[in-house]
């Protein structure tokens, strides 16, 4: 496949070695080094990085940019396509709150959103923030949390200018734009309005960036004099602040991977005591919304691996207290539920497709809405409003663009308010999507979403590209992408493989993919890959494996485990120096981490189980897919060494002269590129590495 190419001889990274023992066992890292000791300046700013690493990472984008030199008329060809499909002046259909409606838009050539609101009786549109204005001056530009004030004077906005996600927040005058006092620092994205209009509460990062304060700004008062009302000893948990749907009260969530602590604060006294709701306890999950006289708590309490909703009294939350109002069903995950005046709505997810249900907290009646299609996405917006009977939901499939629908919880009458639009062109009719079960290796069975058009042959011809995730619970939608069609319109199958470790068969589907059970989330996804290959839906050898940040860990460690499987791998922001990582106590992510994948540090177990399958430590002597590593400099998740040092790793010791490449974007972090456009740039490198290995290269 490549062998044609001529190609320039890669960087060889210098040999440093690291020698470091832990629980009795020696390990010795050559490429230690890579881990600059100041990343936290780094991340603030990106000059003061070491020179040598600096060398090394450009090093790695030259020849990247070379290799890939042949594909720039592809690349092109492919963003001019993913473009040709968004709808550059687009708007979000608006949503109320009292006598304004709230939306979005974008326009022509602008790569990032304009935030606006018009009254709800006309269509004077009034723009609150340009962001592609604030951009100008910046190489990277993300705005975080938006919101706005209960009297609809004020705007609060954040926004990460060098991909850091240090977010700072601003406060504007609604009608005007004026920027009131001075901007608050070292955020993690978002502010949350107390009901008087001038109180803000936020949660800021603390030297290892970790959110772990809750400060109280008052306006007109400078930021270093805002006032800490909560602050949590533990690292290993982290604090957000968020409000009930009924605007009572002022949530303030800890919480790690798998257990949560829950404290409240009246929202019409922002100057009172938080209370606590129910104390942590290791395991155990739960979060809080509010409804007349009680706590409506989703919890997995007593047993409720699946979770249920119970009710609380506000005068006394304690646990002996609780009652359920929607009780545990095993197999039924309970994904998220937020009341209405009247109403209680909740996500719930059975035999791994989501489903939306209305319960009326009146007479207890509910109902759900259904849905035609085999396998969906299906999205809740609570919106602003309370008092409502409105509910807004989006839905989408692998062939169907999203749709955005409200829908009266009274009357059962759903109204379309929005279909996306892809200028170029889309067809349903000319694709297939289906769900199937793949075998794994202990007799579970892995859904499989398939797309691909009506004329691919399913004769194991097609190049696929698989997609997996397979951590922190989190299930990955069978939903539209207009990107990915520029594979399939080329004859690939697109996949994606819903591995253990997410939770789309329940809570116990994630369970199953963490701590020591880790390597179900790696066997499943080659399961899954054979299973298309002995099906025809392609070939061993013809397969993409594709997978981001801790899915990138996945790509590691099924590109170490079945090499021959795949023909590529694109890792994006990979997980992949796992043991190091979590030996790293001072890393942002680490101590919160341990839950879902053990404390190498103070347990052996851990540390052998981790070392067996981090797939930095287990990069062979053998023969490797063609892989492409994308980083961000100031990631602050996924570190740019860990993709770096993988890289250098798989060059000293591979069998074989397939490619690997590192390709690091220097003005971002764990996102990529914040423009739309930008971002979309990204996406046709990556593809055109996809078509470039499976010898699809002039399609």
């Amino acid at each position: 496949m490549t062998k044609s190419i001529a190609m320039p001889a890669p960087p060889v990274a210098p040999k440093h070695p690291f020698k470091d023992t832990r629980h009795a066992i020696e390990r010795v890292d050559d490429f230690a080094w890579l881990r600059a000791e100041n990343w936290r300046e780094v991340m603030r700013d990106p000059s003061v990085l070491d020179e040598e690493i600096r060398t090394n990472l450009e090093a790695e984008n030259a020849y990247a940019k070379a290799v890939m030199a042949g594909t720039k008329k592809l690349q092109k060809m492919l963003f001019e396509e993913m473009k040709g499909r968004i709808k550059e002046d687009d708007s979000s259909v608006p949503t109320n709150d009292g006598p304004y409606a709230y939306y979005t838009r974008t326009i022509t050539g602008g790569q990032h959103p304009l935030f606006c609101r018009k009254l709800k009786r006309n269509d004077d549109d009034h723009v609150l923030i340009d962001g592609n204005k604030l951009a100008e001056p910046h190489a990277y530009f993300r705005i975080g949390g938006i919101s706005h004030s209960p009297d609809h004077s004020m705007i609060a906005y954040a926004a990460d200018t060098n991909g850091s996600e240090y977010y700072a927040v601003r406060i504007l005058d609604a009608e005007t734009g004026a920027e009131i006092g001075e901007p608050i620092p070292d955020t993690n994205g978002g502010a949350v309005w107390a009901n008087n209009g001038k109180t803000l509460f936020y949660s800021k990062l603390d030297e290892n960036h970790r959110p772990r304060q809750i400060f109280r700004h008052t306006l007109g008062t400078p930021p270093d004099k805002d006032v800490l009302i909560y602050e949590e000893a533990d690292p290993g948990f982290f604090v957000n602040v968020g409000s009930t749907q009924s605007r009572a009260f002022i949530v303030i969530d800890i919480h790690d991977h798998q257990t949560s602590e829950v404290r409240i604060l009246d929202a019409n006294n922002p100057e009172g005591e938080p209370l606590l709701v129910s104390a942590r306890e290791v395991g155990h999950e739960y979060s809080v919304e509010h409804h007349g006289d009680d706590l409506l708590i989703l919890t997995n309490c007593d047993g409720a691996e699946d979770f249920k909703i119970i009710s609380a009294p506000m005068t006394n939350p304690l646990r002996e207290n609780w009652k359920d109002i929607e009780p545990h069903r095993r197999g039924r995950l309970i994904l998220d539920a937020f009341p209405y005046q009247n109403h209680l709505i909740r996500l719930e997810r059975e035999d791994g497709l989501p489903r939306i249900v209305i319960r009326q907290f009146e007479d207890g009646s509910e109902h759900a809405i259904s849905f035609d299609e085999d396998a969906y996405s299906l999205g809740v917006s609570a919106g602003y409003e309370y008092e409502t009977t409105s509910l807004r939901f989006t839905y989408s499939s692998m062939t169907t663009p999203t749709q955005v629908l409200d829908y009266d919880v009274t009357t059962r009458e759903r109204e379309l308010r929005k279909t996306q639009e892809v200028p170029s062109g889309h067809d349903p009719a000319d694709y297939v999507t289906c769900r199937i079960m793949a075998p794994a290796h202990d007799g579970e069975e892995v859904p499989v979403s398939l797309l691909y058009t009506k004329g691919t042959k399913l004769d194991g011809s097609a190049p696929l590209l698989l997609y997996g995730y397979g951590a922190y619970g989190i299930s990955i939608p069978a939903s539209f992408n207009t990107s990915c069609l520029s594979l399939v319109d080329r004859g690939f199958v697109y996949a994606i493989a819903h591995v253990r470790g997410g939770k789309d068969k329940g809570y116990d589907w994630y369970k199953q993919g963490r701590g020591p059970a880790k390597t179900n989330t790696f066997k499943d996804f080659i399961s899954a890959g054979e299973h298309l290959a002995r099906k025809g839906f392609t070939s061993r050898g013809r397969i993409v494996a594709h997978g981001g940040s801790a899915g990138g860990m996945l790509m590691g460690a099924v590109a170490n485990m079945a090499p021959d499987l795949f023909s590529g791998i694109i890792a994006e922001v990979p997980f992949v120096d796992v043991l190091n990582t979590m030996l790293d106590d001072t890393l942002p992510l680490t101590p919160p981490e341990w839950p879902e994948w053990g404390n190498p540090i103070e347990n052996k177990p851990a540390y052998e189980a981790i070392a067996a399958y981090s797939p930095y430590d287990n990069v062979t002597s053998q023969s490797y897919p063609n892989i492409l590593a994308l980083a961000g400099l100031t990631d602050p998740r996924v570190t740019y060494w860990e993709p770096a040092k993988w890289v250098a790793k798989l060059r000293s010791l591979k069998k074989d002269d397939n490619l690997v490449l590192l390709k690091t974007n220097m003005d971002a972090g764990h996102g990529g590129a914040s423009g739309r456009f930008d971002r979309l740039k990204e996406v046709a490198t990556s593809y055109a590495f996809a078509l470039m290995v499976t010898g699809k290269l002039g399609e």
